[in-house]
């Protein structure tokens, strides 16, 4: 060994004393034995003295046959050792010898004739422990077969990062030969493969010996360049005896089945959280702008970075909506997400607006055949395709638009309109998961928006019927100035049947009414316009209020069992009074200059319908400067409060009575109108003049 090899400390200083085994031939323990032409020993190793168990002194000058053969075996080992002194064939195999303890062991021999430089002939033998030997064959052929026949692949990297060695499996793997590996880095041989992190990798485990197990690595090899594949690598530092690193061993294998399984997986309860969500969040109300926003708010940004929720126009109108081969599509745009921010969102058709998109356009062909439209990778071909405008396709191109998907909201067998999906910074294309994901998304939805725009327009009838019935401007008498309000419920909330009225009479006189149908919708409205034309009718024939109110009752009990609350009040301007009755609503309030607002001590009586229990008129005193202020329940009644608490609160709001009217309305409604209250509210203040 020469000083370059010879084994150190770890301060670099020559080791002394006894030193690990430092190769194969160490750990076989190969003793060295040399014998003269007589077959006298001449030579004897240390691991002579281990394996034989004579120490030299004891071995040197002694016939080798006598002092390690048994006399059985003398003339076989006689003929061999002289087949080899005179022919100088080497001879190699097992043989049986003696060691000094008496016991026999099996020994590998290894013979050869020596010359020396004066032509004397010597015979060299190198022995090691058969069991030894077989073990470490046993292990290496293993070795060898598990690497060659395993599915795994392996390779051998040296502290260059060059291949050594690799198996078949990796041949196939990379398509490259074996030979066509060695010497060469792991970017020469796979070029499609981003090797840089692996080799960084690599470089880790040489420098600090910790290996990386089962790191997941992605891309393609010259075996099948156009698909990608994933495998699972291992890396660890090999090392000799003496602890100096030899380089990498790499290990491969090829989990690609697996991986796009668990995508699969990993995407389907995706969308299964997805629809899920889709479920509790899209059609908590019946507006109809709100249930858009919250299919959009749904889609973004899990499904698409933009999201536009349009419904064709005649759908909106409740007119029927099919489409022909050559027709525009007319869209309002009801929800985009996200509101506000990219050249895309920019691009898109903002809420309540209406657009119109040619027959050549890919909304226009989803609405109109009922199919999905995918465009997996957006070309700038396809930009005005997709956009409104040529300045929306620049906005798009601009956004980086690379990937679009519509797919149609049908509801009922009736296309409604489309939701838009755009992809502008999630790199992956929309893929036919996708399409499934938004086609379930999209039919959720459409139902909710269907309900709705169903529910919108029987709305939106009954308000008009609600607001046809109802005087749009009180009539103006010379005894009372008056200001009244009608307020229908939130947008979610059918209309009800309130209403007011201002009837002049004869003699100066003038009769005024609220009152309230039980219940909601068009029914509601519409008993609601009989009971006022009724009133109208008997108040001409000048009853007596609680009389009228009998009529009135009669009149209701013969309206498919309907319900209502009614306050019926005559002012007369020359008696300076009022007599009012009232069945079943709330009490009027009073102002009068110099006093506290006050609620009117009435008989409540029963409400309009009930049938059998009469009413009665109080007379109260209405001077010049009086309000009257006459209500529904919409106006104080609300969830958290008590009724009690709540018309102290009006009366406290009636404290200027030189308030102009209209402005005692708005601060009345702006004040007491509460947002968990979903009824409407009719008002109506009057205030006593001076005889003209």
């Amino acid at each position: 060994m020469s000083a370059a090899e010879a084994p150190v400390t770890e301060n670099g200083e020559p080791a002394r004393g006894p030193v690990p085994p430092g190769g194969l031939l160490d750990v076989l323990g190969v003793a060295s034995v040399v014998l003269d032409r007589d077959g006298r020993i001449v030579l004897w190793s240390p691991q002579a003295e281990e394996l034989f168990g004579y120490p030299a002194e004891e071995a040197l000058g002694q016939y080798a046959a006598r002092l390690m053969v048994h006399e059985e075996h003398s003339r076989l080992v006689g003929r061999l050792f002289a087949d080899v002194m005179r022919t100088g064939k080497s001879w190699a195999g097992g043989f049986p010898i003696r060691h000094k303890d008496g016991s026999t062991r099996v020994v590998e021999f290894r013979n050869m004739r020596l010359l020396d430089d004066r032509g004397d002939v010597y015979a060299l033998g190198l022995a090691a422990d058969q069991s030894t030997v077989r073990r470490l064959e046993q292990d290496v052929a293993l070795s060898e077969r598990m690497v060659k026949q395993s599915p795994i692949g392996y390779a051998v990297l040296d502290t260059e990062l060059r291949f050594v060695s690799v198996n078949p499996a990796l041949e196939r793997i990379n398509g490259v030969p074996a030979a066509e590996h060695v010497g060469r880095t792991l970017r020469e041989v796979v070029p499609l493969l981003n090797a840089g992190d692996l080799e960084a990798a690599a470089r880790r485990v040489l420098e600090t010996g910790v290996p990386l197990i089962d790191d997941t690595l992605v891309g393609r090899t010259p075996a099948d360049p156009d698909e990608d594949h994933t495998w699972s690598h291992s890396l660890y530092r090999l090392e000799d005896t003496l602890g100096h690193v030899l380089g990498v061993a790499v290990s491969l294998v090829d989990i690609t089945e697996q991986h796009r399984a668990s995508v699969e997986a990993e995407t389907a309860r995706r969308r299964l959280a997805v629809i899920a969500d889709a479920s509790a969040r899209i059609g908590t109300t019946l507006e109809l702008e709100r249930t858009a926003c919250e299919l959009a708010e749904v889609a973004v940004p899990e499904l698409a970075d933009v999201a536009a929720v349009d419904l064709l126009d005649a759908v909106v109108e409740g007119r029927p909506s099919a489409l022909g081969p050559s027709e525009s599509a007319v869209i309002r745009a009801l929800a985009v997400r996200p509101a506000e921010g990219s050249d895309a969102v920019r691009a898109a058709d903002p809420p309540g607006q209406i657009a119109r998109y040619g027959p050549d356009r890919l909304v226009t062909e989803c609405v109109r055949t009922g199919e999905a439209v995918l465009v997996p990778r957006v070309k700038d071909e396809d930009l005005p395709l997709i956009a409104r405008s040529a300045e929306a396709a620049v906005l798009l191109g601009r956004a980086g638009l690379h990937s679009y998907l519509a797919v149609p909201l049908i509801a009922r067998g009736e296309v409604l309109g489309a939701l838009d999906l755009k992809r502008t910074r999630n790199p992956a294309p929309f893929d036919e998961d996708d399409v499934l994901l938004a086609r379930e998304l999209a039919a959720r939805a459409a139902v909710q928006i269907d309900n709705a725009r169903w529910y919108q327009n029987a709305r939106n009838t009954a308000l008009t019927l609600q607001r046809s019935l109802l005087p749009s401007h009180p009539p103006v008498t010379t005894a009372l100035e008056v200001a009244s309000r009608y307020q229908p419920a939130g947008a979610t909330s059918e209309v009800g049947g309130d209403w007011f009225d201002v009837i002049p009479l004869e003699g100066g006189k003038t009769a005024l009414v609220v009152g309230d149908v039980m219940g909601s919708g068009v029914g509601a409205a519409a008993t609601m316009g009989r009971l006022r034309t009724a009133t109208t009718t008997l108040a001409a024939l000048d009853l007596d209020p609680a009389r009228l109110l009998e009529h009135l009752d009669k009149t209701t009990s013969a309206l498919d069992h309907s319900i209502a609350t009614c306050v019926y009040a005559v002012h007369d301007p020359r008696l300076r009074q009022c007599r009012i009755a009232n069945a079943g609503h709330l009490p009027p309030a009073r102002v009068r200059p110099g006093s506290p607002p006050e609620l009117l001590d009435l008989p409540t009586g029963v409400p309009l319908g009930v049938g059998g229990v009469g009413f009665s008129t109080v007379t109260v005193g209405f001077e010049p400067g009086d309000e009257l202020v006459f209500y529904t329940d919409g106006l104080v009644e609300t969830r958290s409060h008590s009724l009690d608490e709540r018309l102290a609160l009006l009366l406290s709001l009636l404290d200027d009575p030189a308030r102009p009217l209209e402005e005692t309305c708005d601060h009345l409604l702006r004040t007491l109108r509460h947002p968990d209250n979903h009824d409407d509210v009719a008002l109506l203040i009057a205030r006593a003049q001076e005889p003209g």
